[in-house]
């Protein structure tokens, strides 16, 4: 490789021009980076949800979500599917075989759905939420009128904020909810629908057969061509009343559908409600396509916030409740920092062992055209600014700077030696290019297994490999045409050894390096290390004893290390959910939501407070989120501690039989509860295990909630029809249950647009029952007139659970722990520990799943990464040095480097977890590569002649400077960065 310095110098003009063009680029490159939260990874999991207004979580498993499932099962690179059923909504998770683009997965639910959707009760419509990262709300504006009014702006909001912000490039979706929907209100007679033989098939078909208008042709008369439509729209409540009915009755004459029934055009039932700090608010939601730049999106955005309340009228409120942006940015701000502070230490370091600032300033060079040329690298392959690839980065780049040290090191040492600066440049590149080239591609090696890591570590973790890999090669490029450049332009030999040479040139560079390395051995840091080192080749054996029994207490350690998978975001944001009993009422759940988010809002550091009561679905749910509920998104102050207003809002006072927890709202894709799935052919069995597990379980320390999906039952009214009596009056079992529906919920028939507004038409009751002993007297009309539904049917209050979970059809239920903390893995073993213990009845299996599977996976597959990296280390150095033997020793020191890691994880309490992982796969390079520099100039000696003993001191000795310079830098660069975003990680 030292022929690309020849190169370079042969050509300095060329390199130097080239290199400017290069850092132009680069600086192109950062501006046109895409900056993201996380890389568009495309997680193969979607979610099909289904409402099902009214239903029991039997009826919605066996008409909604195992026809769904069954639908489903088979389908290609399908991997799991998870059904969970409860009172009026089904939710269907499935998740399919890494390579499955998002677009093939919904397109392959969407063909098995609409297989089903004919058997499917007719009222409901599944809904497919894509797990793309692109899917989720990169921004969520609450929106608010200041006088109370929300419903003066809702019309307005969804007109005008998807026209607003489509203009702002890589928006791909502007969802507006929240807004007061409009409904058509038929109140029937039920006695004079029978006494003209109407049902609501009639009502159904009337709404379908009228108000359209459609073209049938034209003609032409002399004043030319006209074209001809037939109809005439329904948009009048008068309208609506005069529409013609036609039932079974033919005595019964013209009927209209004012005849049978009151009508009115109302508000429609709100189903969720949205609170922002405390007023009811509408929600804007902004998705981004897939090469959209998020921060540019939301700055896009938020610039066009004024022109959204200018077409609102004014009076209104907007406050973001959700933005990717900001910590992104942060990030980018804070890695920068931390990346010149880091800068600033190796400089520093640099100085004080090389004592020129020339050489310094030369060496200094490399790290920003490192970082430049990648940014290049980074544009090439797509790849996006995030934290992954900042982290990378920042990573790199204490690694970045070895290879130029090392050159520049030598550099100083051949010009020490009395050589001209062309010659020096290139005997001493000539020396390490071979050893800085071995170690730089070993690193890369490092990181190529990540590239075949299966599951969300992989997708998320290749473009940090490939950032590395593009700083490292990066570096090494410039340690062998720019530096050898720099050097010949602005390093000259000492004046006093040109003065010397000019006096007594013969044998002036044999001379002088003899001085010179006299001289060195006279300083403090060789007359420290020298007779260490022949101390320790004097000894081998005690050195060896002495090397096993500090590694053997460096794996000792490992029980007392905390373990974890992928903490928290390090964002200032959580999520925080109210877990409240089924039976609870929608009021109640309001009310509480209330009374919870008063008591947020009271914690100090806290800014804005969002309050979900209801359904609320996007490519969250995908993920597990759920898709109903009671949700907090709480936003802390920027000088705020958000870790301690979690730990305040779980001690918050909660209504009787209810709790909270908090979740990050994300985990990157994974689960951030450790859950334990029992499965059982017997319901009763079931039951059984479940609440013996979550007994034992509620035992173990550090776990904020345990919550079952079969904790409570909730009450149902079942009314079994008397088919034989019911038929006594010409009514079926169907019959009656569609009149019973239509006098307790409303049923939509069809839809019309009334005063400009698209609205739905339903049935509703005189007045809907409030006690069972109503509901037993319903008056259910006949031929014969009206009967109380008690005499046709029983009516009965049974207990049923209230969800229904199944997993590829097999029925299973859920133990979950929230874990508090950062030490998954002690909370893991625990869980395991109590598991053992619980005697399950005969039939019934338990097993650990959630986060603790997550982890224990991605710890699997990185241990295998990292076997795989010291394997392709050992191949490279095999053909480095020619040898079998010779890499293998030098392999000998890669678990010493976990005596220093794992140490620094237990003195800092810190987790080791999936970043920890990624170091240590760094710190395998950066071991490694040392050893390479010193093991490369060893072997120079020995083919000079020299002994072992001779070429190991002195190969040593000299390679000490460069290797403590490199590692130093390494770990002084690092050292910001805990204090950085990624502090959390």
């Amino acid at each position: 490789m030292s022929i690309l310095a020849k190169l370079s110098l042969k050509n300095r003009a060329v390199v130097g021009l080239i290199t400017l063009i290069a850092l132009a680029f680069g600086y192109i490159a950062v501006g046109s980076l895409k900056q993201e939260l996380l890389p568009s990874v495309e997680v193969p999991s979607a979610a099909i949800v289904t409402s099902y207004p009214g239903a029991s979580p039997e009826v919605v498993d066996e008409q909604v979500s195992q026809l769904l499932e069954n639908a489903i099962t088979g389908l290609e690179n399908l991997e799991t599917t998870t059904a969970t059923s409860t009172t009026g909504l089904s939710v269907i998770r499935v998740s399919f075989a890494f390579g499955t683009t998002a677009e093939q997965a919904k397109e392959r639910l969407t063909n098995a759905v609409n297989s089903v959707q004919s058997t499917l009760p007719s009222d409901v419509e599944p809904q497919i939420i894509s797990g793309s990262f692109d899917s989720v709300p990169i921004i969520v504006l609450a929106v608010a009128d200041l006088g109370g009014d929300n419903e003066r702006i809702g019309e307005a909001l969804a007109k005008n904020a998807p026209t607003i912000f489509s203009q702002v490039d890589g928006v791909r979706d502007v969802a507006v909810s929240g807004a007061v929907q409009k409904r058509v209100y038929l109140d029937l007679n039920q006695a004079r629908m029978a006494q003209f033989g109407l049902t609501q098939r009639e009502i159904a078909a009337a709404l379908n057969a009228n108000g359209l208008v459609l073209p049938v042709g034209s003609l032409n008369d002399d004043k030319g061509s006209i074209a001809i439509q037939v109809g005439s729209s329904v948009d009048t409540i008068a309208e609506l009343e005069d529409l013609p009915l036609f039932g079974q009755n033919p005595q019964a004459g013209l009927v209209i559908l004012d005849d049978v029934a009151n009508i009115r055009f109302d508000d429609a039932p709100v189903t969720s409600i949205s609170r922002t700090n405390g007023k009811e608010s509408l929600s804007v939601a902004i998705t981004k396509t897939q090469d959209g730049n998020t921060v540019a999106v939301s700055q896009g955005v938020e610039k066009l916030i004024p022109e959204l309340e200018d077409a609102l009228g004014g009076n209104v409120q907007i406050l973001s409740t959700f933005d990717q942006a900001p910590f992104i940015q942060k990030s980018i701000k804070d890695l920068t920092t931390e990346g010149l502070l880091g800068l600033g230490f190796a400089v520093l370091i640099i100085l004080v062992f090389l004592l020129s600032v020339k050489s310094t300033l030369v060496t200094a060079i490399s790290i920003p055209t490192s970082v430049l040329l990648t940014f290049i690298g980074l544009q090439t392959a797509d790849f996006s600014l995030n934290i992954l690839t900042l982290g990378a980065l920042t990573i790199a780049i204490g690694r970045v700077v070895d290879d130029s040290i090392v050159v520049i090191e030598n550099i100083n040492r051949h010009l020490s030696y009395g050589q001209s600066r062309k010659k020096a440049v290139l005997s001493a590149v000539k020396e390490v290019a071979g050893a800085i080239t071995a170690s730089t591609i070993t690193s890369v090696a490092v990181f190529l297994p990540i590239a075949l890591v299966d599951g969300l570590v992989g997708e998320l973790f290749r473009p940090f490999a490939f950032t590395v890999a593009f700083a490292l090669l990066a570096s090494l490029l410039v340690s062998l045409t720019i530096v050898p450049v720099l050097a010949y332009w602005f390093l000259r030999m000492p004046k006093r050894l040109v003065e010397a040479k000019a006096q007594d040139p013969k044998n002036f560079e044999k001379k002088q390096r003899k001085i010179e390395e006299e001289r060195e051995l006279k300083s403090w840091l060789q007359r420290g290390y020298v007779p260490l080192i022949k101390g320790t080749t004097r000894h081998p054996w005690l050195t060896l004893t002495a090397a096993l029994l500090i590694l053997g207490y460096t794996f000792s350690l490992v029980p007392l290390l905390k373990t974890n998978f992928i903490d928290g975001a390090g964002s200032n944001q959580f999520i925080a959910r109210l877990e409240m009993p089924a039976s609870a009422t929608f009021e109640e759940q309001e009310s509480a939501a209330i009374d919870v988010e008063e008591q947020i809002l009271a914690l100090d550091g806290v800014d804005v407070v969002q309050t979900t009561v209801g359904s609320a679905l996007d490519g969250r749910v995908a993920f597990g989120a759920s898709a109903e509920g009671i949700r907090f998104t709480v936003i802390a102050k920027e000088d705020a501690d958000t870790e301690a207003i979690r730990a305040q809002v779980l001690k918050l006072d909660v209504p009787a039989d209810s709790q909270i927890t908090v979740a990050t709202g994300g985990g990157f894709g994974s689960s951030e509860t450790i859950d334990v799935k029992v499965l059982a052919t017997d319901a009763d069995d079931l039951q059984q295990a479940v609440d013996e597990i979550a007994t034992s379980m509620a035992e173990i320390e550090n776990v904020s909630a345990v919550t079952t999906t079969l904790e409570a039952d909730e009450r149902v009214l079942e009314v079994v029809v008397n088919r034989s009596r019911a038929a006594r009056y010409l009514l079926t079992e169907t019959q009656v249950s569609g009149i019973v529906a239509a006098q307790l919920r409303p049923s939509a028939l069809g839809t019309i647009t009334i005063e400009g507004t698209e609205a739905d038409v339903y049935i509703e009751g005189q007045e809907a029952p409030a006690s069972i002993d109503e509901i037993k007297a319903l008056q259910i009309p006949t031929f014969q007139g009206l009967v109380r539904l008690d005499s046709i049917a029983t009516v009965t209050e049974v207990l049923k659970p209230t969800s229904i979970t199944s997993e590829r059809g097999n029925r299973t239920a859920v133990v979950s722990l929230t874990p508090e903390g950062d030490n998954l893995g002690a909370i893991s073993v625990a869980v395991d520990a109590k598991l053992s213990e619980v005697d399950l009845p005969a039939g019934a299996e338990a097993s650990v799943g959630g986060a603790a599977a997550d982890q224990a996976d991605s710890f699997a597959q990185l241990g295998l990464a990292m076997l795989a990296a010291i394997a392709i280390v050992y191949i490279v150095m095999v053909a480095t040095f020619g040898s079998l033997i010779q890499p293998l020793i030098l392999l000998i020191s890669i678990p010493f480097a976990a005596t220093g890691a794992l140490g620094l994880l237990l003195i800092t309490d810190t987790a080791l977890g999936v970043p920890a992982l990624i170091g240590m796969l760094m710190l395998i390079g950066i071991v490694v590569t040392n050893a390479i520099v010193l093991i490369d100039l060893v072997n120079q000696y020995r083919k000079q002649g020299k002994s072992v003993q001779d070429a190991l001191i002195t190969g040593a000795r000299q390679r000490l400077r460069p290797i403590l310079m490199t590692a130093l830098c390494a770990c002084d660069y690092l050292c910001p960065v805990p204090n950085g975003p990624w502090s959390n990680r």
